[in-house]
Formats: structure tokens, C-alpha cells, sequence
């Protein structure tokens, strides 16, 4: 079971700070160690500090702006129609755990996650392939909402259009569940830093950790 939360006429900054509220799909694959593009340090960071980083890239944009196109393709392809969600969904029984979806079936107890990919990172698609920090958040969301299926489309720019199924697997998903329980027990609500895996990303992340730290520690300094 789980809870919704409107986001319909949410600023983009209070979005993000509910986001700060609980592991998101897309941090699980960071906590998990596969994601090529954060850590669990960054996911710590990011949990724990008050600020808000409304920061944007192209990949970022892109992604956003293409979702409606993703999602069109996805149902001239399979037939199925879908629908926004508009809600933030929080697992009652794991409130830690939250999901932002992008699309929900109409008729269907699934969900659809819309992808753009470059086309530099087509093979990671290729012969039904998906990347592992995707199905990690695929099975975070099913964990969450209690779907029994998801899909995922993306659209690789320049060369093609793909999509996948994934059902629910009750190995996969509970021992997800125990991961996401053991960080966000043992480094969120203690904070207690994760081991630093010597990645740039943890570079980045520690400096930012560290400067922030020195900063406060001199203003407390100076009020003393």
C-alpha cells in the first residue's frame, strides 16, 4: 500500500525538496553501486544537505522535454494508452521509499519509465538489453506502487526507438527493499558517510561535502 502526494501545482523547487524525503527511483541503482552517474555518496549528500540544486544540464532537459515523444512512441508501438500521474507515491509499509513515475497504463496494472538515450550508448540497449541502474528503478517503483509490471522505452537519438518488459520478481524487489532499509537506516538517519568507492563522482561529492563543512565551521567560528 502507499500513499499520494499532488505535485500538480508544485514549484519545481518544492518538488525537489519532497524528493530529499525518501529514495527515489533513480537513486536506487546510485545506493546499489551501478550507476554510472551518481554514488551513494552523492545520494547521501544530497538526502541529508538543506540545499536544493535546481542546477540543470541538456541531458536533463533533453530527457523532460522528450518524454511526451517517448511516451507517443511507446503507444503507437504497443497499443496501450497512458496517462500522467501527477502524485508522488510513498510506501506505507517502507515510507522511506518513494516514486515519481512518468506514466501509469490505462486499463493495465503497470507503469511506463521514458528514456532518451545518445546514441553512443545504443549497444547498452541492444538484443533486449537494459541498463542495470534502469531496471533497478523500474523495481524500485514497483516496490513501491505494488504494480506487477513495467515497462521502459527510449528513444536512442538518431537511430531508433526501443522498449522492455519487466515483471515483478519478489527476490529482486526484497532485496532491494533491504538495501534501500540498510542506507537509509544506517547513513541517512545516522549520518554516517558511505565508504568513498574512488569514483569522480565521489571526488566531486566529498569536496563538496568538505568545503560546505569548512564553510560552516568558520562562520561558527567567527559568531563565537
Amino acid at each position: 500500500m502507499y500513499e499520494k502526494i499532488s505535485v500538480a501545482d508544485m514549484s519545481r523547487s518544492e518538488w525537489l525538496r519532497l524528493r530529499k524525503s525518501g529514495i527515489g527511483g533513480s537513486d536506487a541503482g546510485a545506493i546499489c553501486g551501478v550507476n554510472p552517474y551518481s554514488s551513494p555518496m552523492k545520494v547521501f549528500y544530497d538526502k541529508t544537505s538543506d540545499e536544493v540544486d535546481e542546477t540543470d544540464n541538456e541531458s536533463a532537459r533533453q530527457g523532460r522535454d522528450l518524454e511526451d515523444y517517448v511516451a507517443q512512441r511507446f503507444m503507437e508501438a504497443t497499443g496501450f494508452k497512458v496517462r500522467r500521474s501527477n502524485f508522488m507515491y510513498r510506501s506505507k509499509e517502507y515510507p522511506f521509499m518513494v516514486a515519481d513515475v512518468d506514466r501509469l497504463l490505462v486499463g493495465e496494472d503497470a507503469g511506463l519509465e521514458c528514456k532518451t538515450a545518445s546514441a553512443y550508448n545504443s549497444d547498452k540497449w541492444k538484443d533486449g538489453e537494459i541498463p542495470l541502474h534502469y531496471i533497478l528503478q523500474c523495481y524500485h517503483y514497483m516496490a513501491v506502487t505494488g504494480k506487477r509490471t513495467w515497462y521502459i522505452a527510449a528513444v536512442i537519438l538518431g537511430r531508433e526507438f526501443v522498449y522492455r518488459k519487466l515483471t515483478w520478481d519478489d527476490d529482486i524487489i526484497q532485496h532491494l527493499i533491504a538495501v534501500e532499509k540498510d542506507f537509509w537506516e544506517k547513513h541517512i538517519l545516522k549520518g554516517e558517510l558511505p565508504t568513498p568507492d574512488g569514483s569522480k563522482i565521489c571526488d566531486e561529492v566529498l569536496e563538496q561535502y568538505f568545503h560546505t563543512a569548512r564553510k560552516e565551521s568558520t562562520t561558527l567560528s567567527f559568531m563565537a
